[in-house]
């Protein structure tokens, strides 16, 4: 512990989970509050923040919770009005809401295409959109969106709307980087890859392999030269770069965290 975001405070978005474990945003939420950060967590299922709270204080960690549908605008631009009346501030914010649907443009309804847009990429806009004239006016700040390599590669199955949004997510990121570089904004993506977090369980197996999480986890880590599946913990260690002074320099880029699996080409 090193008290890396002492004094700042920072929004995190789909802080709770699923399930038990280390999700991208439960990971990000503690792991900020330990280095010293006064956590804003965020999501849409006020009790799948209930662990993220818990782990959090258990380290001493300030961490308060609120809940936000970040696909309504409304609800975000409230969001972030109840983050500055409680600490006065925002220096960063972790975009962490997101969800594959499976199917590629024949499968995938056009309802099922709007959904997929609206999670992965309107929720990116939408508390960017409501954050952004803050940090502007205060001097400066960290973003840290978080897209997938489904974003920049076929990773094992048609994901098409998912894809399309991650993708996006890492053009958004740059082009906000760059408009905002003046006002000392910094923006930056993380693509995790094929992570171990309790969505794989909840949501992935039933989705791709008839509920067998074995047999999905094997698939999935083959695809890794590492050897192994990361989890949230290793998302979050990214993040927590990018959101803290060391990376003073870094802006409109992406940091990949999948253990090598972008790097091949077999």
């Amino acid at each position: 512990m090193t008290k890396r975001l002492d004094g700042k405070v920072a929004i995190i978005t789909g802080a709770g989970c699923v399930g038990p474990g280390w999700g991208n945003g439960r990971a990000a939420a503690v792991i900020f509050a330990r280095e010293g950060a006064r956590v804003f967590a965020v999501d849409s299922n006020a009790e799948r923040i209930d662990e993220t709270l818990a782990c959090a204080h258990a380290e001493g960690g300030t961490i308060t919770a609120h809940s936000c549908d970040v696909t309504d605008a409304t609800a975000v631009a409230a969001m972030v009005d109840a983050c500055i009346a409680a600490f006065g501030r925002v220096d960063i914010l972790v975009n962490n809401v997101g969800g594959s649907a499976p199917g590629g443009p024949v499968e995938l309804t056009e309802d099922g295409w709007d959904r997929q847009l609206d999670l992965n990429l309107k929720s990116v806009f939408l508390t960017c959109k409501s954050v952004l004239p803050h940090m502007a006016t205060q001097g400066g700040g960290a973003i840290v969106n978080t897209a997938s390599t489904s974003g920049i590669r076929w990773t094992g199955s048609a994901q098409v709307g998912y894809a399309s949004a991650k993708a996006a997510v890492i053009q958004f990121s740059r082009v906000v980087a760059v408009q905002y570089a003046s006002k000392r904004v910094r923006v930056n993506t993380i693509v995790p890859g094929q992570m171990h977090t309790p969505m794989v369980e909840a949501r992935l197996a039933g989705q791709r392999a008839g509920g067998d999480v074995a047999a999905l986890l094997r698939t999935r880590q083959a695809r890794i030269p590492l050897g192994f599946m990361g989890d949230g913990r290793d998302t979050a260690n990214a993040a927590l770069f990018l959101a803290s002074d060391e990376a003073r320099f870094i802006t409109g880029t992406e940091i990949v965290v999948d253990g090598g699996m972008s790097a091949r080409c077999d």
